[in-house]
């Protein structure tokens, strides 16, 4: 008989996403996990039926009226009974059981920090393209957006990638990791976020990782861990594209 995955994921099937930082240290930990609603070829219409039904399944164990601590959206972990939800939540939830966080407290208050902030600077990145609201196209809001990610070229993201220098520079550990003196799961979180930046702002992020070696070093030992080499050269690593929080609009990397 199959045996259940030790760790059930729900995300988007068809984006990288807020669910990628936590496949990401799923991935790298050789941890065993089923990313529910994948497992599907977009290419044949019949597993594109069995996309939409995973969905729905998805959405409706989201919604079932038995789970106390409901999620508010995906993503969200399953773990025998506890269900966490909220990117940062579930790798504060993870890194300890996956190895990939210090044993100190005080050190993994501190990465569930370091990991708020990368979520902020996700946040600001997704907000370039829908400044107004979540409900409109990016067509109805270009303008804006156009105003938007012009400050979060010019100001936002060298902010962001200065102090992430600023915290790899003072770590006692040696400044090849975030927190402690080895890979935990906000260097992961910080590699995903400089990719994502890397296709949708080209231009600026190149020009912010210019002036922030220790980020741009990071980002490339990340690259070269054996098994997340392997999973970011897998089918199972979902391409950028213009649905997901990173998109590419030439005209707001200027």
């Amino acid at each position: 008989m199959p045996t259940t995955p030790k760790f059930e994921l729900y995300y988007w099937p068809t984006i990288q996403g807020r669910g990628e930082f936590v496949r990401l240290a799923l991935e790298c930990a050789g941890a065993d996990y089923a990313d529910v609603a994948r497992g599907f070829e977009p290419t044949s219409s019949g597993a594109e039926k069995t996309a939409k039904k995973r969905m729905a399944d998805m959405l409706q164990t989201m919604r079932a009226s038995k789970l106390h601590h409901p999620p508010f959206a995906p993503p969200f972990l399953i773990h025998g009974k506890v269900v966490v939800a909220q990117t940062a939540a579930i790798l504060l939830y993870l890194g300890p059981l996956l190895k990939l966080v210090p044993k100190s407290e005080v050190q993994r208050l501190w990465a569930h920090q370091i990991q708020l902030t990368i979520a902020d600077a996700v946040t600001e990145a997704h907000d370039t393209h829908h400044p107004i609201a979540m409900g409109l196209y990016y067509e109805q809001q270009m303008h804006e957006a156009a105003k938007r990610a012009l400050e979060f070229r010019r100001e936002r993201i060298p902010k962001f990638f200065n102090w992430f220098e600023t915290v790899l520079h003072r770590n006692p550990a040696g400044s090849s990791y975030l927190v402690g003196g080895r890979l935990s799961y906000v260097d992961l979180s910080l590699f995903q976020l400089v990719e994502g930046l890397l296709y949708a702002f080209p231009k600026a992020c190149r020009r912010a990782l210019r002036k922030t070696p220790n980020v741009q070093a990071l980002h490339e030992r990340v690259k070269g861990v054996p098994r997340v080499a392997a999973y970011l050269g897998s089918a199972r690593r979902i391409a950028f594209n213009e649905d997901g929080i990173f998109r590419r609009y030439p005209e707001l990397d200027r």
